[in-house]
C-alpha cells in the first residue's frame, strides 16, 4: 500500500457503514490519518471562518466534521482492543500525537466556543429542545476543561500534557496485556493438577496445544495455566496445590512491575501530569476537575457515600476472615489460623460448596453460551419489547467467533444492531469485559433525505471459549458478565436521541452511565429468566429447583468482603488524585499500603504491585471515577426494586415496569441529567436501602 493511498483504496477512509474488519491492516492506519487530519484540518479552518451561532450554523457542522474521524478512530482503537499486533501498536504510536494535536485545537477553539456561547444568549435558546440545551452546555464546560482559556505558555503546556497523558495511557494498557500474555506455568503430573476441574484441565491443554505441546489431552497433560482469568480464576479456586497458588498468586499481583513491562515510572508520571494539567485549569486536583463533569457534586459527597458503605462492609469482611479461619481449622488446616491471599479463593469455594452444597464448576454445563444468549433475548423481549435476531453473515467480523444481532421493535422494524465478541484470547485481546460504540444513531440528512443511523454496539467479554467440542460453558460470573455488558450495550441500542452529542451513553455522566449493566446483572437471579436459559446443553433439562435456591442462598456470600474490596479500590484512586502529592514523602504504593489499613482485612503483601495493572484508572475512563461502580449501583439497585416493588412474577406489571424503564433510562440517552431521568422513571430521588438490602448488609 502506497502512502499516498486514495480514499478508495484505503478502508479506513470509507468513514460510514460498519468498517470492512477483514481489509483493515495496520500499514494502511498511518497513510489514512495522514489523508484525513489534513482535510480535517482544512474543514476546521474553513469552518471557524463562517461559523453561525445557530443549531444548523454550528452544531450540525461540527458533528458532520468530527463524524469520519470518530469512525476511523474507532476502528482503529476497537481492533487495539480486540486483535492487538506489534505492527498495529507502531501504527496506532505513530498516529496517535497527531490525533490528539487535532482535538486539542478543535477543542480550543476560541471560535467556535464563542459561538456556543453566543446561541446559549440567542433568542433562539428558547427554541431548542432539552437535549439540544444539554449538548450545547456540555460543549461549552468541555472546552473549558480541555484548556480554551489558556494561552501562551500554558496553552502550550498543557497540550504537551495531554500528548503525554495519551501516550502514557496506551503504554500502560500493553504492558498490562505483555505482562499477563508473557507468564505461564506447565504442569505435567498429576499431584500438580489435584483438585482441578475438568473444564479447566480442558482448557489447560487446549492452551498448551496452542502453546507447541500438540499432544497434550485434558486426561495426561501436559496442562498450561496462564494469568488469564478464565485460567488464573478457576485454578486459585480449586488447585489443592498451596505452593502452586501461591507462585501463579504472586505472578498475578506483580504484573507489569519490573523490567522493561513496569509500569510504576508511567503511574508515576500520570498522577504527576493530571495534577499539573488540573492546576492549569484552576482546579485544587484532578479528582476535582473529574468531578467538573459528574454527577457527584463533590469529593466529600463521594468520600460520604464510601464511607457510609466502608462502615457496613467492614465488619461484615472481618466476620467472614474469622469464618473462612474457623472452617479450614475444622478441615485440619495447620496454617488456618494465618491464611494468606493466595488461600482465600480456594477456602471460600471449599466453604460455599459445604454451605451451600454446590460449586461453581456443577453449574457450567446448564449454561451454554446459546442457550444463556436465548435467555437474555427472552428477557430484553419480556422488559422492553424488543426482538432480537441473529444476523451473523451479514456483517463484517475481525475474528471467527464473533457475532452479529440485529435487534427490532414491536412492529418488527430494525433499531440497532450489536457484535458480541465472547471468548478469551490472550494472545491478542485485553482482559475484561467493556461494551464500545461502532456507530452512533443520529438523525442523518443527504440530498435534502432525512434517514435515521441505526446504533450499533460492541460487546466484548472474556469468557471461557469452547473446549473440545463442547459449547462455551460458562461459568454463573461469566453470565452476569454478558448481563452486565449487555446493559450498556442497550443504552446505546435503544436510545431515543437522534443528536449524536447526546445519543445512547454520550453526554451521561460517567458515575451514572452503570446504571444500566449493574442494573440487568439483577436478572441473573430472577426465576424465571434464570430458568429460562439454565438448561443442561447435553439434556435440556432445566437447573434444577434445588440449585436455584442454593444460587439466591449463596448471592451475598462474602458480600462484605466483596463491597469492602470495591471501597478500597474507589478510596485509593480519589486519593491518588486528590490528596497525593507526587514526588513528596509517600509513593504510590505507600498511599496504598496506608489506605488498606482501613478497607482490607488482608493488609496487600509486600510485592503486591495491583496499581500497575489498575488499567480502569491508569488507561481507561475511569480515572477519580472508579467510585462511579458504587455510585451507579445505588441507582440501579433502587431501580430494580421498583421492579420487585411492581412484583416480579406480574407478567403484564413487569412489561409496564420495563417499558418505563427503557422510555427513561434507556431511551434518554444524555438529552437529560441523569437525576432527572432516574426521578421519571422513579418518582423520587435514590435511596441506597435497596443497595444495603440486595447485598445481605442490611435486613430485607
Amino acid at each position: 500500500m502506497s502512502d499516498n493511498a486514495t480514499i478508495t483504496e484505503n478502508p479506513l477512509l470509507i468513514g460510514k457503514g460498519l468498517p470492512p474488519f477483514e481489509a483493515i491492516k495496520p500499514e494502511y492506519v498511518v497513510p489514512a490519518f495522514e489523508q484525513l487530519l489534513a482535510k480535517l484540518d482544512a474543514d476546521l479552518a474553513s469552518l471557524s471562518a463562517q461559523l453561525e451561532p445557530t443549531w444548523s450554523g454550528l452544531v450540525e457542522p461540527l458533528d458532520r466534521l468530527k463524524d469520519p474521524l470518530n469512525w476511523s478512530w474507532g476502528a482503529v482503537s476497537h481492533l487495539m482492543g480486540v486483535k492487538n499486533s506489534p505492527e498495529l501498536r507502531l501504527a496506532h504510536e505513530t498516529v496517535q500525537p497527531k490525533l490528539v494535536q487535532f482535538y486539542n485545537k478543535l477543542s480550543q477553539s476560541k471560535p467556535i466556543y464563542d459561538a456556543f456561547k453566543a446561541l446559549r444568549e440567542s433568542d433562539r435558546w428558547a427554541t431548542l429542545e432539552s437535549a439540544q440545551h444539554r449538548i450545547v452546555e456540555t460543549a461549552i464546560k468541555d472546552a473549558e476543561l480541555s484548556g480554551v482559556g489558556l494561552s501562551g505558555e500554558q496553552k502550550e503546556r498543557f497540550n504537551a500534557i495531554q500528548l503525554e497523558l495519551a501516550e502514557l495511557s496506551t503504554k500502560f494498557s500493553n504492558h498490562v496485556l505483555d505482562a499477563t500474555k508473557a507468564f505461564s506455568l506447565t504442569l505435567t503430573s498429576f499431584e500438580e493438577v489435584d483438585g482441578l476441574p475438568p473444564s479447566l484441565l480442558s482448557l489447560a491443554a487446549q492452551s498448551a496445544r496452542a502453546a507447541g505441546e500438540e499432544n497434550a489431552t485434558p486426561e495426561n497433560g501436559p496442562w498450561r495455566i496462564t494469568l488469564d482469568f478464565p485460567s488464573y480464576g478457576p485454578f486459585m479456586q480449586h488447585s489443592t496445590r498451596r505452593d502452586l497458588r501461591e507462585k501463579l498468586y504472586k505472578a498475578f499481583i506483580s504484573r507489569a512491575s519490573s523490567g522493561e513491562l513496569d509500569n510504576k515510572p508511567s503511574i508515576d508520571r500520570i498522577l504527576q501530569l493530571r495534577k499539573e494539567k488540573a492546576a492549569l485549569l484552576g482546579f485544587n486536583s484532578y479528582a476535582e476537575l473529574s468531578l467538573a463533569r459528574k454527577m457527584a457534586p463533590s469529593v466529600e459527597a463521594v468520600e460520604a457515600l464510601l464511607e457510609e458503605l466502608r462502615r457496613v462492609s467492614y465488619d461484615a469482611a472481618a466476620k467472614d476472615l474469622e469464618e473462612l479461619k474457623a472452617f479450614a481449622a475444622a478441615k485440619g488446616v495447620k496454617e488456618s489460623s494465618d491464611l494468606k491471599h493466595w488461600d482465600v479463593s480456594f477456602w471460600s469455594e471449599r466453604q460455599r460448596e459445604e454451605k451451600f452444597a454446590f460449586n461453581a464448576e456443577e453449574l457450567r454445563p446448564y449454561f451454554p453460551l446459546p442457550q444463556v444468549l436465548d435467555g437474555l433475548f427472552s428477557l430484553a423481549k419480556r422488559l422492553f419489547g424488543v426482538t432480537i435476531t441473529a444476523a451473523d453473515g451479514t456483517a463484517p467480523v475481525w475474528h471467527e467467533d464473533v457475532r452479529y444481532f440485529q435487534i427490532a421493535d414491536e412492529t418488527g422494524t430494525p433499531i440497532a444492531y450489536f457484535y458480541l465478541d465472547p471468548f478469551s484470547r490472550p494472545a491478542e485481546k485485553r482482559g475484561g469485559a467493556w461494551m464500545d460504540e461502532c456507530i452512533v444513531r443520529a438523525k442523518i440528512i443527504e440530498n435534502g433525505t432525512s434517514t435515521t443511523r441505526l446504533p450499533v454496539a460492541y460487546l466484548v467479554c472474556n469468557q471461557t471459549p469452547p473446549i473440545d467440542d463442547k459449547p462455551s460453558l460458562m461459568t454463573f460470573g461469566e453470565v452476569e458478565t454478558l448481563f452486565h455488558e449487555f446493559g450498556h450495550g442497550l443504552q446505546h441500542m435503544l436510545t431515543k436521541v437522534d443528536y449524536p452529542g447526546a445519543s445512547g451513553i454520550n453526554n451521561i455522566e460517567w458515575d451514572a452511565v452503570e446504571l444500566p449493566s449493574q442494573f440487568m446483572e439483577n436478572w441473573c437471579y430472577h426465576q424465571e429468566t434464570l430458568f429460562g436459559m439454565a438448561k443442561h446443553y447435553e439434556t435440556g433439562e432445566t437447573l434444577p429447583e434445588e440449585y436455584y435456591q442454593k444460587l439466591l442462598a449463596a448471592r451475598n456470600y462474602m458480600s462484605g468482603s466483596v463491597t469492602l474490596r470495591q471501597i478500597h479500590f474507589s478510596s485509593l484512586d480519589i486519593e491518588l488524585h486528590h490528596r497525593y502529592q507526587p514526588g513528596g514523602d509517600e509513593t504510590p504504593a505507600d498511599v496504598r499500603n496506608r489506605l488498606a489499613k482501613t478497607t482490607t482485612i488482608l493488609p496487600p503483601l509486600p510485592e503486591d504491585a495491583f496499581l500497575c495493572a489498575f488499567g480502569h484508572i491508569f488507561a481507561g475512563g475511569y480515572a477519580a471515577g472508579y467510585y462511579s461502580y458504587k455510585w451507579a449501583e445505588v441507582l440501579s439497585a433502587d431501580a430494580f426494586a421498583a421492579f420487585e416493588e411492581a412484583g416480579l412474577e406480574d407478567e403484564k406489571a413487569l412489561t409496564n415496569t420495563g417499558l418505563r424503564f427503557r422510555d427513561t433510562v434507556l431511551a434518554s440517552g444524555g438529552s437529560l441529567h441523569p437525576m432527572e431521568v432516574f426521578k421519571a422513571f422513579r418518582g423520587r430521588e435514590p435511596s441506597v436501602v435497596a443497595l444495603l438490602r440486595h447485598n445481605g448488609l442490611v435486613a430485607a
